[in-house]
């Protein structure tokens, strides 16, 4: 049988990683959009004319890899902090539902 649910620690749970998980996404919406800028800037960079060629350049620079690493690594952070304050919710529903039929079970043996 698991172990019973402590809500309060639920909650404490919750209230101690909501900054983590709001930092990691913003960190996250801040790479996805400059990906864009860092792209325009390489293409910039570029000494070639065509559009194909420049883009081609900034695709493949670096420093483009690089920034799409650490937004895989944001993603994976922020998704990480989101499962775990979703199971710290469930956990309070679960025990709100366990309270609720054990008020009812009681009722019904009076």
């Amino acid at each position: 049988m698991s172990e019973p649910v402590d809500p309060q620690r639920a909650v404490d749970f919750l209230i101690e990683h909501s900054r983590q998980y709001a930092q990691a996404k913003a960190d996250r919406v801040h790479l996805e959009h400059f990906r864009k800028s860092k792209k325009a800037l390489l293409m910039n960079a570029c000494q070639e004319k065509a559009v194909a060629a420049r883009e081609q350049y900034a695709y493949s620079h670096p420093e483009y890899i690089a920034l799409l690493e650490g937004l895989r690594e944001a993603v994976r952070v922020e998704e990480a902090l989101r499962w775990r304050l979703t199971a710290a919710q469930l956990r309070v529903e679960v025990w709100r539902s366990e309270n609720a039929n054990n008020r009812r079970l009681e009722g019904a043996t009076r």
